[in-house]
């Protein structure tokens, strides 16, 4: 079966018979296509493996093709590329997933053969994919809220930079209508030469007359 390093990691061990290129992402046709393809003799030789023995490795971000003694990496494909992967309907050792070219806008579809588990491996493929999905959409969502805070930080530093700002053109205002004096003696000066006691007050205009 298959060799469980981690539980990040399974890998089984089962014949890669090729890749091919299709014109869709995905369905049942494009993979019955695919096999015949292979087996269609004027189909360019590149494309066939001859049934070669290879690890297909099922991680949590990628599927990848190994030749089975060499180790040698053939094929990786991150799971975002993938977007279908089946048994084959009439032929149940068969099973295929279609994965888009990294960098070209192409699909190719790789095609496998197992004895005993081809319905479990594309089971496991499935389940994977699916995780990875809803990994990436709760970490659009952490995204989405980090992002919102952020945004509400900057507001709150442009309310509290004009209340600042209003607070020191309040301060400036109020001091440059007030005459200041320096100790209770000049206070004193003035109430004396005028016989009046003076509210400093906006509200309260009307002087108070010393009666003695």
């Amino acid at each position: 079966m298959s060799d469980i390093d981690d539980d990040s990691e399974i890998y089984f061990s089962v014949k890669f018979l090729g890749r091919i290129q299709v014109v869709r992402p995905g369905g049942m046709q494009i993979l019955t296509d695919a096999v015949q393809a292979l087996k269609d003799p004027e189909t360019e030789m590149d494309e066939k493996m001859k049934k070669t023995k290879v690890h297909l490795f099922v991680t949590r971000t990628a599927i990848d093709i190994l030749e089975h003694k060499t180790k040698f990496m053939l094929y990786s494909c991150s799971l975002p590329s993938v977007s279908f992967c089946a048994v084959h309907p009439t032929l149940p050792k068969i099973l295929g997933f279609v994965a888009k070219h990294p960098a070209a806008d192409m699909y190719h579809c790789y095609i496998f053969q197992s004895k005993k588990f081809s319905h479990l491996l594309v089971s496991i493929i499935g389940d994977t994919f699916r995780a990875y999905k809803q990994d990436e959409s709760l970490q659009g969502d952490r995204d989405l809220v980090v992002e919102a805070l952020r945004h509400k930080n900057k507001v709150l530093e442009r309310e509290n930079a004009e209340l600042k700002r209003r607070l020191q053109a309040n301060g400036e205002n109020a001091g440059g209508n007030q005459k200041i004096y320096e100790n209770e003696s000049d206070l004193d000066q003035i109430s004396s030469r005028s016989g009046q006691v003076r509210f400093f007050s906006e509200d309260d205009k009307t002087p108070l007359h010393n009666n003695f």
